[in-house]
This record gives C-alpha cells, structure tokens and sequence, in this order.
C-alpha cells in the first residue's frame, strides 16, 4: 500500500549542505491558463522557478492550448528523457495515467488529483480549510451580510472550495446568504476574465460586498471587478492582494509553490516516492494571506478569531466538510 504523507513533511525545509546525488531533467506541464494566469499554474512556475533559481538546474515548460496536447507534451517529454515531469491539474489526469504506463522508469507528479501508479506522486490539498477561514473573513468584513463565489469548472474540486467558504461564513452569522456562480462546464471556465467581471457584478447587484473566487484566470475578472465597483475580492492559489491594494480583502493560498520546489528537489536527492502528499492548514499547505496590501482591512478582532479557527482546525475541534468525500453541502 503506497504511503499518505500528511502536512509538513511535503513542505520541510529545502536540503542544505549535502551534495546532489543525481543529474535531473525536469519538465512542467501547465494547464490552461498557462504560467502567467497569476493563480494556479504561476504557482508552479514560481516552484519550478524557484527550484533552478537554487540548484542551477534548468527545466523545460509546456503551455497547452488544447486538450488533445496533454498526452502530447507529456509523452514527448518523456521520450526525451525528461523526468520528474510534473502535470499541473487535476484534468491531466487521464492523460497523466495513459503516458505514466508508458514510461514506467519516468517520474512524474499531479497536482490536485491523485493518480494511483508507482512512478507517479500525487499532490492534493485540503481546500476546504483554507476556504473555511476565508469565509469567516469575508462575512466579518461584510457590511450587508450577503456575500458571493465565483467558481470557474463546474467540477467537485471547486464545489470543495464554495462549500468550505460557505461554512466559513455561515460560522459567522447562520443567517449570512451567500452568492454562488460557476463559469462553466469546460476547460475555457479558467480563462475568461470577462466572464468572471460579470458574474461578479451580478453578485454585487445583488447586495453582494465581498466575492471569493475559485477561478484561475477568470477569477482576475472577478478581483477588476470588485476593485472598480468599490467592493472586496478575495483571490485564490497565488497571493494576489497586490493585484488591487485595498480592494482584495485576503487570498486563499495553496502551497504549489513549494510542493513543486520539494519534489524536484526529492528526485536530486535520491529521495523521491510516489504515493499522496495531502497538504493543509498544518505546515501552512494551505493560508489565508496577510501583508501590506490588505493589512488595513483586517482588523485585530478579526485575525483573533481566524488564528484561533485555524488552530481549532489544526486540532480536530473544527471539522471542515470535504466535498471531494461527500458531494453535498450541508451550509
């Protein structure tokens, strides 16, 4: 049975003073949107990035434009030798599970999606928890008691996110109401923006102050438009309270970043093993983000009760629902 590894071990401290044991050829495969969607798949870049800038190791990327390039890139990767090639998704998968047979002296890793072989490491997060605190902010920060969600795939990982964020914010006040769109049912849910500003909009016609998204590049639609209407965003995956200073209430960020730096860094190091790697709220996998662009919106009172939700989380008192275990939303 192959192992779970919970929380910190994925996100350990980077190996210092011991000599690498092996020369790697990396390779990073994004989904759409592509690096510079200053969410999801610029995380791994920024891992990626990170893991060269540190170890002089250069890494090839790709950029899919369609769906029928998944198993393309990821085959010619390991036809030319690349290995580990981590797939940034989880609607790589099938593609990820077809080439993974294939080469099964390649290493390679998923994001968000498991895929059970034994050269494949699967990276999943606990977005339910992140979501949870995020929700609370949103509803202490409202001024009208509504507020909203902006999915981008209509898919159970994003049902995760809204239903974890609507327990947040019903833990709050039980009478909040909260705004709930998708995108849609396609792969071009993460990249239109426009989209995004509209459905946001709508919210905010609605009564709507502040709106989370969970949307890739759609979702930077939903933060313009919150800035423009004088209301609140909350981003996703990547910190983007810089995007508009005073206008992104907090982000939701996940550790891609560093689960990408760590397994590059494992297969240097001889240390690389498949299996699940879940990251959460312990070992900061998943946090919700405080710096000086959005220091001013948060209040004492409300970091209180954020920090000492995320500790109860951390110990059991609070159990987050998981959509991805249970495809309901009692909230």
């Amino acid at each position: 049975m192959k192992k779970t590894i919970i929380g910190t071990a994925i996100l350990a401290a980077s190996l210092t003073g011991a000599a690498y044991a092996k020369d790697i050829k990396p390779g990073v495969v994004y989904d759409f949107g592509g690096r510079n969607d200053r969410s999801f798949n610029e995380a791994a870049y920024k891992g990626a990035h990170m893991f060269s800038k540190s170890t002089g190791v250069s890494y090839r990327d790709f950029e899919i434009q369609n769906d029928s390039q998944r198993q393309q890139a990821l085959r010619n990767f390991a036809r030319r030798g690349l290995s580990p090639i981590i797939t940034v998704g989880f609607a790589q998968a099938s593609a990820l599970e077809k080439v993974a047979k294939e080469f099964p002296d390649t290493k390679f890793a998923i994001i968000d999606t498991v895929v059970d072989l034994p050269n494949v490491r699967s990276i999943v997060f606990r977005e339910e928890q992140g979501s949870y605190l995020v929700g609370m902010l949103a509803e202490m920060a409202s001024k009208t008691g509504k507020v909203g969600f902006v999915g981008g795939m209509d898919v159970p990982l994003i049902r995760k996110f809204e239903c974890g964020y609507k327990q947040g914010v019903k833990a709050i006040n039980k009478d909040a109401e909260v705004f709930e769109n998708m995108t849609g049912t396609t792969g071009a849910a993460w990249t239109d923006p426009v989209k995004g500003g509209e459905l946001a909009r709508s919210q905010f016609a609605r009564g709507a102050d502040v709106v989370f998204h969970a949307a890739g590049g759609t979702g930077i639609g939903v933060l313009q438009a919150a800035a423009d209407e004088g209301k609140l965003g909350i981003g996703v995956d990547s910190n983007q309270n810089h995007l508009h200073p005073g206008h992104v209430l907090t982000s939701m960020v996940k550790g891609v970043d560093v689960a990408v730096d760590k397994t590059l860094k494992d297969a240097m190091n001889d240390k690389w093993t498949s299996g699940v790697y879940v990251l959460g709220l312990e070992g900061n996998g998943v946090y919700w983000a405080l710096d000086e662009y959005n220091k001013d919106l948060i209040t004492p009172e409300m970091k209180k009760k954020v920090d000492q939700a995320r500790a109860d989380i951390i110990s059991g008192k609070i159990k987050v629902h998981d959509y991805m275990t249970d495809n309901s939303c009692p909230f």
